[in-house]
């Protein structure tokens, strides 16, 4: 999820930055429009998630004919308002309701040790060159090329392992304490699981990257 050429120690500046950007433009968008719908326009839970549906769908279809790739973020908030927006048709239980969040956080895990089996490159190689290229093609390229060394091989898949784990450990834990736990304590303790999840894993994934280039400066 990284460029090992790039950068000399410290965090990479181009991953805060598109990692930002893309969370603004594919997450925080979609839910600041489906907070609005439901809190000052009263529309039904469909209607305010239809609503944010649209930018993702958007940000998808310009990333398609523009660089010919999906928008990996956009892609998770769709899936995951699809799903919400199924359940609420089917009039799911309670503990489907109090889970939905985790599901497209739990398949996408799962997808990343999919990945390691059967893709061509992890998953998280490919989130790593949308963050950190910006569809530049000499960028691109640059970034292809770290494949090409065994630590770089190395390193986009325990990311990958390492994301794959983290998010469906959380999701097993949302099933878990949906189970067992009243649906207030659940609504408090789900997104707490979810940021510790997401968070941390961040916090370590870059805390590796700094790790690797220093050794990698050293043996230069």
């Amino acid at each position: 999820m990284f460029d090992l050429n790039t950068a000399q120690g410290g965090q990479p500046k181009g991953l805060y930055r598109g990692l930002l950007k893309s969370l603004v433009v594919s997450i925080g968008v979609p839910l600041l429009l489906y907070y609005l719908m439901k809190n000052y326009a009263h529309a039904s839970e469909i209607v305010a998630l239809s609503v944010a549906c649209i930018f993702p769908v958007v940000s998808n279809i310009v990333e398609i004919i523009r660089y010919r790739r999906l928008d990996f973020f956009s892609l998770i908030f769709l899936v995951g308002a699809v799903v919400s927006t199924a359940l609420t048709l089917l009039g799911g239980s309670t503990q489907l309701i109090l889970i939905r969040e985790s599901m497209i956080t739990g398949a996408y895990g799962l997808l990343c040790f999919i990945s390691l089996l059967f893709f061509p490159r992890p998953l998280m190689f490919y989130v790593g060159r949308q963050m950190m290229t910006g569809g530049d093609p000499a960028r691109i390229a640059i970034y292809n090329a770290a494949w090409q060394k065994p630590q770089g091989r190395f390193a986009h898949r325990l990311i990958t392992a390492v994301w794959g784990g983290a998010l469906f450990g959380e999701f097993v834990l949302r099933v878990v304490i949906a189970l067992l736990l009243p649906a207030p304590v659940v609504l408090v303790l789900g997104p707490i699981l979810l940021t510790v999840a997401i968070g941390g894993t961040f916090l370590w994934m870059f805390s590796y990257i700094r790790r690797v280039r220093a050794k990698l400066q050293q043996a230069a």
